[in-house]
């Protein structure tokens, strides 16, 4: 019995063994190398690695640099510093592209928008929306219980009358906010641009007013008055970011009062 026992015993050894010099031996001379430059193209980035690169975080960014030749000016935390040196050792142009900041399309504040019933349960927006499709009247609109401002890594969100408001002069560009809303209502869009449809919903005139004072009617006056600079979406008004809006008057004609241009309520200390 013994005698079985330790020959066991050295069998398992002899085959651990074995395959621990199959190993060694695999791993120097199967090893894939990689190149250095993209640890040296890493450590110019931010190590924020918040993704919104559109990589999975810096090392995967800096693999891209290097290996596919991926455009340099897209990483928003790093600035026009780590533009800048990545520039200089990629050799590659260093032109900045257009910021983007992440807007809330919602404006039903708590002073604004009704509500169906108080929810006083856990304080996460996905949460809230799964009890009988959340609290506020409108089923589209911002809930107000932070998950984005949660996994914002820059405290760019905070909620002001239960809504979330993105302050633009913090946000990184990273979209961590955009994936943790469950209502699809933030949006990443030009920091230039400052006239917005802050109303996410898709439901009719009647509907939309029963529900908030600021929503969209789908009247359709801002498409009449802005031509190609807004769209409809069924019967909800969108802007096109691409073309610039000339005419101010679509602000002051929009008679949902959900068209704001942020730059002017700032400047009026109006809540947006």
């Amino acid at each position: 019995m013994t005698t079985a026992i330790l020959i066991t015993a050295f069998t398992i050894g002899i085959i651990g063994l074995v395959c621990g010099i199959i190993l060694s031996v695999s791993a120097k001379f199967l090893a894939v190398k990689e190149d250095p430059r993209i640890g040296e193209v890493e450590e110019l980035l931010p190590s924020a690695n918040c993704g919104g690169c559109g990589y999975a975080g810096c090392a995967d960014y800096a693999k891209a640099i290097i290996v596919d030749g991926a455009p340099i000016n897209l990483c928003s935390p790093g600035g026009a510093d780590t533009l800048a040196a990545l520039g200089k050792y990629t050799g590659q142009e260093a032109v900045a592209g257009e910021k983007m900041v992440a807007v809330v399309m919602c404006g039903g504040d708590n002073t604004k928008a009704s509500k169906k019933f108080q929810y006083n349960g856990i304080v996460d927006c996905a949460a809230a929306a799964s009890v009988a499709g959340g609290d506020k009247t409108c089923s589209y609109g911002c809930l107000g219980y932070g998950s984005c401002v949660r996994v914002c890594p820059a405290d760019a969100i905070e909620i002001v009358n239960g809504i979330a408001v993105v302050h633009p002069e913090l946000c990184i560009s990273c979209g961590a906010c955009v994936a943790a809303c469950p209502r699809d209502i933030i949006t990443m869009t030009p920091a230039s641009e400052t006239i917005h449809v802050f109303c996410n919903s898709k439901d009719k005139g009647p509907i939309v007013k029963k529900a908030c004072e600021v929503g969209c009617i789908g009247c359709r006056m801002c498409v009449k008055l802005g031509g190609e600079t807004f769209v409809m979406d069924g019967f909800l008004a969108k802007r096109d970011y691409s073309i610039e809006v000339a005419d101010e008057i679509i602000v002051e004609k929009c008679p949902g009062k959900c068209i704001v241009n942020t730059k002017q309520s700032k400047t009026t200390g109006e809540s947006v």
